[in-house]
């Protein structure tokens, strides 16, 4: 059975045909998630052409402009989470960040070209989308068993890659059939985002996700029930955090990868639009198998390797750069985002009480965002200082070392009492709250 007012599982017994099939809600917010992402990419795509060549802003501003939004959606990711554990409003939370991205390109459509106006409308998509983040992700690790998590993951994970292959495309087409009319790309996007909106709004069922919503079990406990602690006082959550975090600091970020491969190679500009195209086709064609092996071996192992493979990357990159250089490191990346991406998503998941799950994600995410973005401007000012190479060699030293940290700090990673060697999971359900049992 599983103990509804928590979320962990306790021994469940796999029956046949059951966890087999993904979740009709998992493949509904998949679906929101595509056709969001191909909102958001058709912008994305054309903004800096838009606003540089357009408007005439330098690339200071613009790179002002999009590092400041940036940062900002990783510090609203913890008030969507809390906004959405209160009551459970995971799905009214989610769908308020999705329309509120929506809105965002209507904005663009009617700025103008006023400064103030797009950089509004900017901060409104960046809003958006930190808002919808983490309920978004409770929601899919509320309605699977924990033991399928890696699977609903990596298939959510693919289809909101897919959108953002699409996306892009979608954009060209606009502009081609519209002699660079930028408003049609702002107004198709905008269309296409309300559409997102309708599907979340039709297909994700209302109310308790998962065991919390399961005919005859109860709801989450009352908040005068539930134990006066944060996420945080939680070892086995402390400890998966400390390790992202961690690593975080030691991922120097694609672009920087995207331009040593750009130097290296001396690729014209036109060509460099195409490389984290081909990191993404790569990750839609690994997030669902990953996941499924992320179910079977535990979930700690394919999160370490997916570093490890971006480690790989960068001793790659410190070899003579090569035409063969590009397809093994976007190979590399791709094995990583697979291996990461949704799978951190699945480890945390169970550790978190049911009522704390959007919180407690979005804490996760938060700090794996805000250590990523200190990697980078670490690397950044070691680039600056020392050259890429030496810059390159200290950024594969520091991987190294938070692998081998990540290594000792992951549940799972000794014999300790607690834990699950396979999963990472508490071996021992919490203590019960003061609700009954679901039958």
């Amino acid at each position: 059975m599983y103990l509804a007012h928590t979320g962990r599982p306790d021994a469940p017994p796999r029956t046949p045909g059951v966890g087999r099939r993904v979740p009709a809600t998992v493949l509904a917010l998949g679906a929101v998630s595509l056709v969001t992402d191909v909102s958001s990419e058709m912008v994305t795509a054309v903004l800096p052409l838009y606003l540089v060549l357009g408007l005439g802003l330098s690339p200071l501003q613009f790179g002002f402009l999009d590092g400041m939004f940036n940062g900002a959606t990783a510090l609203v990711r913890l008030l969507g989470g809390r906004l959405a554990d209160r009551g459970g409003r995971h799905k009214r939370i989610a769908g308020a960040g999705y329309l509120l991205s929506a809105l965002s390109r209507l904005g663009l459509l009617l700025a103008g070209g006023a400064t103030a106006s797009i950089a509004a409308s900017l901060a409104a998509d960046r809003l958006g989308k930190g808002v919808r983040t983490a309920p978004r992700d409770a929601l899919i690790s509320l309605s699977v068993p924990p033991h399928a998590l890696g699977r609903a993951f990596g298939v959510h994970r693919a289809m909101d890659t897919t959108g953002a292959l699409l996306g892009p495309l979608a954009a060209f087409a606009v502009l081609w059939a519209t002699a660079d009319a930028y408003d049609a790309v702002f107004a198709v996007s905008f269309c296409t985002g309300l559409l997102g909106v309708l599907v979340l709004v039709l297909c994700v069922p209302s109310g308790a996700p998962g065991g919390l919503g399961a005919p005859g079990a109860p709801g989450p406990p009352h908040p005068a029930t539930r134990p006066r602690r944060t996420v945080l006082r939680d070892p086995a959550f402390r400890r998966i955090l400390y390790a992202a975090c961690l690593l975080g600091a030691a991922t120097i970020g694609d672009s920087f990868l995207y331009l040593l491969i750009q130097r290296g190679l001396d690729l014209p500009a036109a060509l460099f639009p195409l490389l984290p195209l081909g990191a993404a086709a790569g990750y839609l064609l690994l997030a669902v198998p990953v996941g499924r092996l992320a179910d079977r071996v535990g979930r700690r192992l394919p999160f370490l390797l997916g570093h490890a493979a971006l480690l790989g990357a960068y001793g790659v990159l410190l070899l003579p750069v090569a035409r063969p250089t590009v397809a093994v490191v976007l190979v590399l990346l791709a094995v990583f985002y697979a291996c990461t991406d949704g799978v951190l998503m699945a480890l945390a998941g169970p550790v978190l009480p049911a009522y704390g799950r959007a919180g407690g994600l979005a804490v996760l995410q938060t700090g794996q965002a805000m250590a990523r973005l200190l990697g980078a401007a670490g690397f950044g000012a070691a680039w600056t200082l020392w050259g890429q190479q030496a810059a390159l060699w200290a950024a594969a030293l520091a991987l190294a070392g938070a692998l081998a940290a990540a290594w000792r700090v992951l549940p799972g990673a000794g014999p300790g009492p607690g834990f699950h060697r396979r999963t990472g999971s508490p071996s021992v359900p919490a203590p019960a709250l003061d609700t009954p049992e679901a039958p």
